[in-house]
């Protein structure tokens, strides 16, 4: 039996296996807004000049004017409801991830997991059907997984495993309602792009925080200005660019009560997870909480 779809999401991923901290960012809302939104973030994006917003790309002013202008975007619809931003991020220095041989794939589907459970049932109405548009180009074998979901029967009896072949595409229907899973490509989807801009620009806060402090105080007007050519010769240009982005998206968020703070963890973190726009760290579930290991035959293999 299939469902009529009631809310979409769109889903990205940011540095899933490099640097210290990694994100999911996940964009909800109510299908019947889909069309609206979609041809006004492509409104901005041409007003900006730019085909398809990449935040890795995002290193001179015109991908700084989108970024702002897509900043801004979330911000108005989100505080009106027609759409939520949830971004999941952890910290491969902690103890559930800083242990040898681990599995940044299983790490990966563990926390997209976390992801759906936290915003499709939690944020939204209970009966919510979804379909869910991941990047094409994502590590995640969507592919795999959406074949496996319509496969699946929603009345057969399962163990309670995670993550093992068709259990986990169970889960996703029994648990979360989603009915569709259908990879997308960026370029075609601008409410995807949005998706890896806030993916992005939380891995950013927390990996440059200390940066961003210091380039905010040569925003002073008491800084005199050779103390703010020695701070900024000492940033790249794209730094520069995203730091105003950042302070921008701090701005809008203070502006319209949010509750998403900067400065009280170093990067961005919403303390009120049903606000509209959430940032939020993963932290373990319990003691014997541990991010996934590779098998001793893949670790030979590296």
């Amino acid at each position: 039996m299939t469902y009529r779809i009631t809310h979409v999401g769109f889903a990205d991923e940011s540095n899933w296996n490099i640097g210290r901290f990694r994100s999911l960012g996940l964009v909800t809302l109510p299908i019947e807004y889909l069309g609206g939104l979609e041809d006004e973030l492509w409104a901005l994006l041409k007003d900006s000049k730019v085909r398809e917003f990449k935040w890795k790309k995002l290193r001179g002013a015109k991908e700084r004017f989108a970024a702002v202008k897509m900043c801004g975007f979330a911000v108005k619809h989100a505080s009106a409801r027609r759409l939520r931003i949830d971004v999941l991020v952890w910290d491969v220095q902690d103890k559930r991830h800083n242990i040898r041989g681990r599995d940044d794939i299983a790490n990966l589907q563990r926390m997209y997991y976390h992801l759906f459970r936290n915003v499709l049932r939690a944020r939204w109405p209970n009966d919510a059907v979804w379909r869910l548009h991941p990047d094409e180009n994502s590590a995640m074998d969507w592919k795999t997984v959406e074949d496996c979901l319509d496969s699946v029967s929603v009345t057969t009896e399962v163990e309670c495993s995670l993550f093992t072949g068709g259990r986990f595409c169970h889960r996703l229907r029994r648990e979360f309602g989603i009915e569709e899973i259908c990879p997308v490509s960026s370029a075609d989807n601008p409410l995807l792009q949005l998706a890896d801009l806030f993916a992005g620009l939380a891995v950013f806060s927390r990996d440059k925080f200390d940066e961003y402090q210091k380039w905010l105080e040569t925003m002073s007007p008491q800084q005199s200005l050779f103390g703010q050519a020695e701070v900024l010769k000492d940033l790249s240009r794209s730094s520069r660019e995203r730091f105003q982005v950042l302070k921008e998206f701090d701005g809008l968020c203070k502006k319209r009560k949010l509750g998403v703070s900067l400065k009280t963890e170093g990067g961005l973190r919403t303390f009120q997870p049903s606000n509209p726009i959430n940032f939020w760290m993963y932290v373990s579930q319990h003691p014997q909480d541990r991010a996934p290991v590779r098998s001793a035959d893949e670790r030979e293999n590296d």
